[in-house]
């Protein structure tokens, strides 16, 4: 979350005891509160069972006035059934939880994780590709997986296969995270489950869906902004032009990840999105000593200085239902940037973000990863 959010607002705490843990998970399985509501809702009340009291009248503002919170009860049985899983909550704002993952505007408010620590401490490359995947593509998923690994990388990636078997089987001994689409209890597809019992047990499965969630295509966009999150670049190893795949490439263009991309014959559908991903820039890989010389460039750069920007003194609030409806205008079916809503609105973040998250607890906007947000 970026600073500005805590400035006037009451100091932001991460979950240190049971009762904390259980009020984040009642927090964020709540009705409409996805992960970017979640961070609104703890900058502006500083802890989860503050903002958990206020929700339903947060809800009633909205319109809803039907509101109920997720349960104690419900709760407890989640975090029951992870226990008899051997599933362990990782949880934003803990030292456990990766820094990488956390800069990211929509990070996962609490993570379930089956395996070791190790993967999450080291740094971190996602190996992608395609489900379909060649012969030859799957021989260089393992050989970049096998180098990046030996160079001291956890190569990350989502259990699907292919390109992501692939690159998980040929990282087990120095480090793999498999991000699922479902439940970290839940093995999709089914065909990996023994890839999926060794990960757990020599690297780490993660997953933010609650326990037990079959996975379904809704849920797969969240999870690739995961894997990009995690790490510092993301490359592709074969991936047609309307891929699933290229999703996680936007979240990494929009989280400042590097993309780097194994060219492809011409006529290969598979290797049409990495063709087109080099034309526009991507970092072609030939070997794994093209990805380690881009890493070596990305972790000898200094950081970019952000300054604080002066703080601007702001007019009179306006009128909360003329924003509402200002917004709803301005808003269509296209998912755009909420820097965007902010600018063209020409508010502070401070107005337009309650009213965003009133909105989506009413059912009018639909939150999408990478912070945008559109028409429900």
């Amino acid at each position: 979350m970026a600073k500005d959010m805590f400035s006037s607002h009451p100091p932001f705490t991460p979950p240190t005891t049971e009762e904390d843990r259980l009020s984040w998970l009642r927090l964020i399985r709540s009705p409409r509160v996805g992960p970017t509501t979640f961070h609104r809702l703890m900058a502006e009340h500083g802890s989860a069972g503050t903002a958990l009291d206020a929700l339903p009248q947060v809800a009633k503002a909205a319109g809803v006035d039907s509101y109920t919170p997720f349960t104690v009860e419900q709760a407890q049985a989640e975090i029951e059934l992870a226990r008899a899983k051997g599933a362990r909550m990782l949880c934003f704002g803990t030292d456990a939880y990766p820094a990488s993952l956390a800069s990211i505007s929509d990070a996962p408010p609490v993570l379930w994780c089956m395996g070791g620590r190790k993967p999450l401490a080291q740094p971190m490359v996602a190996l992608v590709g395609a489900r379909n995947a060649s012969s030859l593509g799957t021989r260089m998923a393992r050989m970049l997986a096998e180098g990046l690994g030996l160079a001291g990388y956890t190569v990350v990636s989502g259990l699907a296969r292919g390109i992501d078997t692939a690159a998980h089987q040929a990282s087990l001994k120095t480090g793999t995270i498999a991000v699922m689409g479902g439940g970290v209890d839940v093995i999709y597809p089914a065909e990996n489950a023994v890839l999926a019992a060794a990960i757990s047990d020599q690297g780490l499965r993660l997953s933010e869906q609650p326990m037990g969630t079959y996975p379904q295509a809704r849920h797969f966009p969240p999870r690739n902004r995961i894997i990009s999150g995690l790490s510092m670049a993301v490359i592709v190893v074969e991936a047609a032009e309307k891929s699933g795949t290229l999703i996680t490439v936007k979240d990494a263009l929009d989280q400042g990840r590097e993309v780097m991309a194994v060219p492809g014959h011409p006529v290969d559908g598979r290797a049409g999105g990495c063709n087109r991903l080099i034309r526009e820039g991507a970092t072609l890989i030939r070997s794994v000593e093209d990805v380690l010389e881009v890493l070596d460039r990305l972790r000898s750069a200094p950081p970019v200085p952000r300054p604080d920007a002066a703080p601007l003194a702001q007019p009179a609030a306006p009128d909360a239902d003329k924003v509402t409806a200002a917004i709803l205008r301005l808003l269509g079916p296209t998912p755009i940037h909420e820097d965007m809503v902010i600018r063209d609105m020409g508010l502070s973040a401070a107005i337009i973000s309650p009213a965003l998250v009133a909105l989506e607890l009413d059912g009018a906007v639909q939150r999408h990863p990478g912070g945008l947000v559109s028409r429900a």
